[in-house]
């Protein structure tokens, strides 16, 4: 799994116009599945999300995670981030997880960080989505369950 995590000030996701997922203070998640990830994979980029410390503390210092500073999560699927460009003009999509796959994982995901007690909102698999933030930093990190050792 990759995931390109934001601290942000705000963020949320729209569908059709409507707003489907909200957070103010936390982490927008975009979120892409690979084609052999299993459960474990899952585990470890939840575990490894809430427990980053990328928050500041009274000093300055990012030394808070999302779990001690009470803020949310949204998490957002995005296949391409597993887009292969380095043939061609156009990405190849190989290595991304099949969409019944990727559902799943997705889904476990979120899951996942609820039961570390994170407030969790989400976007619509599969759906065109417009997606808008305030970066707080900005900080961007991008995380990949295959390279974890």
């Amino acid at each position: 799994m990759r995931a390109v995590i934001q601290r942000v000030k705000c963020a949320s996701v729209q569908v059709d116009k409507s707003i489907i997922g909200s957070i103010d203070h936390g982490l927008l998640v975009l979120l892409g599945v690979h084609a052999i990830d299993t459960d474990q994979d899952v585990a470890w980029l939840a575990d490894k999300t809430v427990n980053l410390r990328i928050f500041d503390d009274t000093d300055g210092k990012m030394n808070l995670s999302l779990l001690d500073t009470g803020g949310s999560l949204l998490v957002v699927s995005q296949f391409t981030l597993y887009g292969d460009c380095r043939k061609g003009r156009r990405p190849s999509w190989s290595q991304a997880g099949r969409p019944e796959l990727a559902e799943s994982l997705y889904t476990q995901f979120a899951t996942a960080v609820r039961r570390h007690g994170i407030p969790v909102q989400t976007g619509q698999f599969q759906a065109m989505m417009d997606v808008s933030l305030t970066n707080d930093g900005p900080v961007t990190l991008l995380l990949d369950s295959h390279k974890n050792f």
